[in-house]
């Protein structure tokens, strides 16, 4: 199998790069960054521009299977340019990988799988989210994965089979949100938000990495939800994040005026609750080798990654 994968270079690309790599498989990606061009057997990257819709299309060469990750951060104030920014970049990213497919042919490609979020699921409390409910949320970041997702419907016309992943919460030392959690409870700030009781659908980086391989190899085709098969509420994380790092919880739960003075609109994306289901990956045959929330901080946390952790500055965030 060879991969196609733009936003390679991300938090999400990396760990799937990464893995692809270990199995045997080579890849090619796109970069709007000429500097981060790199070319060697197994790694060879090409130059796009989705703003301006051009794309260098050798980079299809002998591909077998897209992975498309493109998107800017939504972990941003939401000012109207960011909030733009943020449609656009995943909008025009899809709409310049179907230009260059329709110049090439694209009889090998076997498979196309891209990011969504399951920020589309509407925030509620007590409602158990699958892949069927098609209610949107009515927040900016609802729009946004509901415009992304309509864009991908183009895919179709190719007659290849296409996936969407819902990510939830990515877990990973290297950047996302777990890094921002670490660093209060390591100075006794740690404090869950609002009441604490909002659900935080969550996956570990190396589950996630496997699942769109997974999917990609196994040419499966429509929603699925990136998430392990547990979610937790706010409070269990922050409290489970404070055990593993055997730090004691003493400040009150962070109230939701308090952060939005500091965030804005954004700050959305710390009271928002989604509980989301796993099953439906599951039952194609998927396991997760970290499915509960203790076993994924065990794994991040009691290790010598520990000190990388401490010292690490992130501006990377997951997609909810």
């Amino acid at each position: 199998m060879k991969l196609l994968i733009t936003g390679a270079t991300g938090l999400i690309g990396r760990a799937i790069v990464e893995l692809a790599n270990k199995q045997g498989f080579s890849v090619n990606y796109l970069t709007t960054d000429k500097a981060k061009i790199i070319r060697n057997e197994n790694f060879k990257g090409y130059y796009w521009d989705p703003e301006s819709q051009k794309i260098d299309i050798q980079c299809f060469e002998g591909v077998t299977s897209i992975i498309n990750l493109a998107g800017a951060s939504i972990s941003k104030r939401w000012t109207f340019g960011n909030k733009q920014q943020i449609l656009a970049s995943r909008v025009n990213s899809i709409k310049t990988l179907i230009q260059g497919l329709e110049k090439v042919d694209t009889s090998k490609i076997s498979s196309i799988v891209s990011a969504s979020a399951i920020g589309i699921y509407p925030n509620s409390l007590s409602v158990y989210y699958s892949e069927e409910e098609k209610l949107i949320d009515d927040s900016f970041l609802g729009s946004v994965v509901q415009s992304w997702e309509q864009e991908m419907e183009a895919f179709n016309a190719f007659d290849i089979p296409v996936a969407k992943i819902r990510i939830g919460m990515v877990l990973s030392k290297d950047g996302g949100a777990l890094p921002q959690l670490i660093k209060p409870a390591k100075k006794l700030l740690g404090a869950a938000f609002g009441s604490g009781k909002q659900w935080q659908s969550w996956i570990h980086i190396a589950d996630l990495a496997r699942m769109f391989l997974f999917i990609s190899q196994n040419r499966l085709q429509g929603i699925y939800n990136g998430v392990s098969p547990n979610p937790v509420t706010n409070q269990k994380m922050i409290s489970e994040i404070a055990k593993t790092l055997e730090m004691p919880l003493l400040l009150p739960n962070i109230p939701r005026f308090a952060m939005r003075a500091i965030l804005g609109e954004m700050s959305y994306l710390l009271f928002v609750s989604h509980r989301v289901s796993s099953k439906k990956i599951a039952e194609e045959g998927f396991t997760f080798q970290h499915p509960t929330i203790g076993n994924a901080l065990q794994y991040f946390l009691v290790s010598n990654s520990n000190e990388h952790l401490q010292n690490e500055v992130s501006t990377e965030e997951y997609i909810p």
